[in-house]
Order: C-alpha cells, then sequence, then structure tokens
C-alpha cells in the first residue's frame, strides 16, 4: 500500500502550490490523471466493481466522470451511459476514449439533465469536491427515476494532494472532507434510503466509505 501512503503524504508541500476550482485544476491535470488509474482503483478495492455487477438497468450517469475510468464497468450494468463532469478536457479525454458515451459539461450543483432521467447514478471521488453536501444530493434524487439507485463514494481525505500538470506546475485542486455520519445524514435527509455502506480500510483507517441508496 506504498502507492496510497505516498498519496497522502503529497499534502504537506501544498502550500507551495496553486490551490484551484475543480474546473480549473482538472483542465491543467486531464492529460496525467489517467497515470493514477490503478491507485484509485485501490481506493474502491473490489467493492465497487462487485455492487456494480449485480446491478442490470437501462440509463446511468457517471457522475464526476473523470477520464472514463469506471465507463467499462458501467457498460456490464447499464444498456446506456452518459458522463458529466466539471472538466472540458476530462470530457475531451472521455469521448476520445469512447466516442458511443453522451457527455455533458455540468457542475453536480445545477445537473442539466430531467426530471426522473436515470436509473442509476454513480458518483466516485466526486463529493470531496463538493461543499453543500445536500445541494448535490437533491439534484441527482431529481434526475433518477422512482426506485434509482445512487452509488456515491467518500475518500478519507483531510486536506488535497499536490498533483503535477502536464508541464510541471504543482496543482492542488479544492477539496472538502465529509465524515462517514455526514454523508449518511445528508443523503437521509434529501429522502434517500441506505441500502448498503462498506468501508475500505488501511491500516486500522478508512480510507474509502461506499454508499449505495435508492430514491
Amino acid at each position: 500500500r506504498a502507492e496510497i501512503h505516498k498519496f497522502f503524504m503529497s499534502y504537506k508541500d501544498n502550500k507551495k502550490s496553486n490551490v484551484y476550482k475543480s474546473r480549473e485544476g482538472y483542465n491543467l491535470y486531464a492529460s496525467n490523471y489517467d497515470q493514477t488509474l490503478k491507485l484509485l482503483d485501490s481506493f474502491e478495492k473490489d467493492f465497487l466493481l462487485t455492487i456494480l455487477s449485480k446491478i442490470k438497468v437501462g440509463e446511468a450517469l457517471d457522475l464526476g466522470c473523470g477520464t472514463g475510468r469506471l465507463i467499462p464497468t458501467l457498460k456490464r450494468s447499464a444498456a446506456k451511459i452518459s458522463a458529466a463532469d466539471v472538466s472540458e478536457e476530462m470530457l475531451r479525454i472521455v469521448k476520445q476514449k469512447f466516442p458511443e458515451v453522451e457527455t455533458s459539461l455540468a457542475n453536480v450543483n445545477d445537473l442539466p439533465f430531467n426530471e426522473g432521467y436515470f436509473d442509476l447514478v454513480v458518483a466516485s471521488f466526486l463529493i470531496v469536491h463538493v461543499r453543500d453536501l445536500e445541494v448535490a444530493f437533491d439534484q441527482v434524487y431529481r434526475v433518477l427515476k422512482d426506485g434509482g439507485i445512487f452509488i456515491v463514494t467518500n475518500i478519507n481525505q483531510r486536506k488535497p494532494p499536490k498533483l503535477e500538470s502536464k508541464n510541471g506546475e504543482k496543482v492542488v485542486i479544492e477539496s472538502h472532507y465529509h465524515r462517514p455520519v455526514d454523508v449518511i445524514k445528508a443523503l437521509e435527509n434529501c429522502l434517500f434510503k441506505i441500502e448498503k455502506e462498506e468501508f475500505v480500510n488501511e491500516k486500522g483507517v478508512w480510507i474509502n466509505q461506499i454508499v449505495v441508496a435508492r430514491k
């Protein structure tokens, strides 16, 4: 687990780095994002893949899709996939990899989708960049069909790591720490029913919370 340790230890030099909002930061970091895919997978172990393997739906939304890490897995769960992100550069890469996937430039606080459109919404490594969970969860609730499933992950990240852009610039993307109990409370306040909660642990400390909720 040395890579996870290195990831968290990269906080210490953040004061020397430029801090960006999500859109600007991920536009800068997008070209290097795929170098971290195996690391991101390790934060979920097999929990998320196992959950998704048991789901078969029509319309799915990969919310905060990044460069499309989850899209190959979602293809086995959903007949049609849409991908949304706040970063134009991330979406450009998604479209290169998966031209058949419909992409949307979107902020989770104001989703550009019709009410009751999706059967499944997955938001992995997204809420760490969300200040007000209930505003975001209300939007997810709105775009889900009745009985629709929301899968959300919550990384244990008290401070954002220092990333490196293609041109070598050190980039820190603004983030917000959420206690697991606050994630559950926000979901319930937005009328979601919690169906499953899993924790990925490292040396006795939780590093990721994975929640399955239903509208």
